[in-house]
């Protein structure tokens, strides 16, 4: 049997869910909760397989809820359901942990087929969210790391053509200094050499 358990504050949902698994026979209903306090007590004395886990919560939304109860309880699979298909809430549920992602609109086999491949540890999402998670990570701008001041200076400078003396005379420091800094750049941005350092910079906008 597959013990699933939904946190949504919407009773009407609850109701809809619950008349949806009533009849399965591999399926049984343990639960519901109505905020994120609720879910979490519940969990203290009790377990399921799956929780249908809404975003939107009054007391926490799902994606930190989400978070929590994977640390947890790492062994019970989280089920997104949701009305919204927005490529970044869909991508920090699953990065939080959540195994599957799907839209409350959906009918009644593809939350079945959901519930089904979760349990069976594997991921799942329904059309539309699958799609709109494609599109955000095509649209979604990619993760730089940390520049400092000093090193966004020596930049600005190395794109505009200076050489790394001239780099030290202009900013009042060693020559291996300036040296540092631009392999440090080399580095951090993961590019070969200094052609490919200016044009990563100009690509994203750092200078």
């Amino acid at each position: 049997m597959i013990r699933v358990f939904i946190v949504d504050d919407h009773p009407v949902v609850i109701e809809g869910i619950h008349s949806l698994l009533q009849h399965e026979k591999d399926i049984e209903w343990v639960g519901h909760a109505m905020n994120a306090q609720s879910c979490l007590g519940y969990f203290v004395h009790n377990t399921a397989d799956i929780i249908l886990m809404d975003i939107n919560l009054p007391d926490m939304n799902g994606v930190d809820l989400c978070a929590v109860i994977k640390e947890k309880y790492p062994g019970v699979f989280v089920l997104g359901l949701s009305t919204s298909n927005q490529g970044l809430y869909i991508k920090k549920m699953m990065e939080n942990g959540a195994s599957g992602y799907i839209l409350k609109n959906s009918s009644r086999e593809d939350v079945l087929k959901a519930i089904h491949a979760v349990a069976d540890g594997c991921i799942y999402f329904s059309g539309e969210v699958g799609e709109a998670l494609k599109q955000y990570q095509k649209s979604a701008p990619v993760a730089l790391p940390a520049i400092s001041r000093r090193e966004r200076e020596v930049l600005g400078l190395i794109a505009e053509g200076y050489t790394n003396p001239e780099i030290a005379e202009k900013l009042f420091v060693s020559q291996f200094t300036v040296d540092s800094h631009r392999k440090n750049l080399i580095a951090k941005l993961n590019v070969k050499n200094t052609a490919m350092l200016i044009r990563f910079a100009v690509e994203h906008k750092l200078v």
